[in-house]
């Protein structure tokens, strides 16, 4: 299971990278583009709608990874002076935490689509469905909750058994 965990977490993430080079790309293009109006040229139509909906699939694509590799901002202000026991039950705490959150986060995003399907609600410029980033975010979205529910009971089967599979958040692991 782990490794099916970890391909799904870098497949997201490759693919959250394409995307931001290929946003990154066409923004060059659309600047370049305005630069140049006088020569007859001008920006990529629909360039800002293209960037929101990109860097939203981006940021969810990325989410699995940084889960994976424990790789979230933490603050272990007290980690130092607890046990490692105490420790791992506290960071298995906040990846049950972390899987609710991104359960919570793909129903919201679910819920979104259904509503923005329902109304036919399209960009303003190109004109595409909106409902259609919405279910491009519902995939990395989704892997991120299998991530998290994996991530969570890794953390809870390290509390209970004292083996880590990945190390513990922040250099906690002592």
């Amino acid at each position: 299971m782990t490794k099916f965990v970890l391909r799904l977490a870098n497949i997201s993430a490759m693919a959250g990278g394409i995307v931001l080079v290929l946003i990154i790309l066409m923004t060059c293009l659309s600047i370049l583009g305005r630069a140049l109006i006088p020569l007859g040229l001008g920006p990529v139509p629909g360039d800002y709608e293209l960037v929101e909906a990109g860097i939203a699939f981006a940021v969810f694509s990325f989410l699995p990874l940084a889960q994976v590799q424990v790789a979230h901002a933490t603050v272990d202000v007290f980690a130092g002076a607890m046990s490692l026991r105490t420790n791992r039950i506290i960071v298995a705490f906040w990846e049950l935490v972390a899987a609710a959150v991104m359960i919570f986060i793909a129903a919201r995003l679910w819920e979104g689509m259904q509503g923005k399907l329902g109304n036919g609600e399209t960009s303003m410029f190109l004109q595409f469905p909106i409902w259609w980033s919405y279910a491009l975010c519902m995939v990395p979205a989704t892997i991120g909750v299998l991530v998290g529910l994996w991530s969570a009971w890794d953390r809870i089967q390290a509390a209970l058994t004292g083996r880590e599979t990945r190390p513990l958040a922040g250099g906690a692991d002592h």
